[in-house]
């Protein structure tokens, strides 16, 4: 019977979701019939894999550690075959400046950004609202911050003036997520959020957001969100699951635009979570997506 290791936890801002992604899949591969050792994982993760001894690591970590290449760095070294994206295509896709030249360099669109601390921030005359700030290497929006026209904010009030973050032109628009897997867009769902943007208790809480599947767009712009997500999922070099998020601005006149954000290559596997719902529109049932992550793993060693 094969022994798979699901390994969550660690101490990342996204601990609680992660737990909770990887309790999900450890119940589904139970079922598949799959021998499971779930792991909390600490800062002594070679210890906890030599005691399991599995064949292969299900990866659910969230955010840096466990989504960075970090882990998958260790996990190439010890030879344990894992599910999602390897080492260098987690590395890029977390780093959302990197993977951003890689948007533009294949001819995805993408919102200008410029890297650079609050502090030098703060003292920009030319990047004036509506502008969203972002930490360079955070997920699930953990720490994004959106400054609109008008807003009383100053971009020292989200955190330390030392703090590199990524300054980026708010986009208008609909929140357009897209779940790739292996070498297929699955779906692009929309995403309704009370607030300003889809943020962390609109991805997690249960009611927290809206989901419309498949995304009420016209058929030409919904085909060119899967494409722009199948291509970076590929050009970042990412394995098994992926998610992109996108924003399709529609608010004028003129054609609509979409534009690239990012792209999450651990992406939740809540009962909210949006790669599994894509998934469950085609008819693939949870199961079926663990099992096929399972299948895909591997070890690049």
């Amino acid at each position: 019977m094969t022994r798979i290791a699901v390994v969550m936890g660690g101490w990342s801002a996204e601990r609680e979701v992660s737990l909770v992604t990887g309790a999900a899949c450890a119940r589904a591969l139970e079922t598949l019939g799959y021998q499971v050792d779930r792991i909390d994982m600490t800062r002594d993760l070679a210890g906890q894999l030599h005691q399991s001894r599995p064949d292969i690591v299900f990866n659910a970590l969230h955010g840096t550690v466990g989504e960075d290449g970090c882990v998958q760095g260790l996990l190439e070294t010890m030879g344990i075959p894992y599910t999602h994206s390897g080492v260098l295509a987690s590395a890029m896709a977390m780093n959302k400046p990197a993977a951003k030249a890689i948007f533009r360099e294949q001819g995805i669109p993408t919102p200008d950004g410029e890297v650079m601390t609050r502090k030098v921030l703060a003292g920009r005359k030319d990047f004036r609202p509506p502008i969203v700030i972002k930490p360079v290497n955070e997920g699930s929006s953990v720490g994004v911050e959106i400054i609109l026209d008008g807003d009383n904010m100053s971009p020292l009030d989200g955190g330390p003036e030392d703090q590199l973050v990524l300054v980026e032109r708010y986009i208008p628009g609909r929140e357009i997520q897209v779940a790739v897997m292996g070498d297929r867009a699955l779906g692009a769902i929309e995403i309704v959020s009370p607030g300003r943007f889809y943020d962390y208790e609109a991805k997690y809480a249960p009611g927290g957001s809206k989901h419309l599947m498949p995304a009420p767009m016209p058929e030409k712009d919904y085909a060119l969100a899967l494409d722009y997500s199948l291509r970076a999922h590929q050009a970042l070099g990412c394995r098994g699951l992926s998610r992109s998020d996108l924003r399709y601005d529609d608010t004028g006149e003129g054609p609509a635009s979409l534009y690239l954000l990012e792209v999450n290559t651990q992406p939740g596997m809540t009962p909210t979570s949006l790669a599994p719902e894509i998934a469950a529109h085609l008819g693939m049932s949870f199961e079926d997506l663990c099992r096929q992550l399972v299948e895909d793993a591997s070890c690049q060693r």
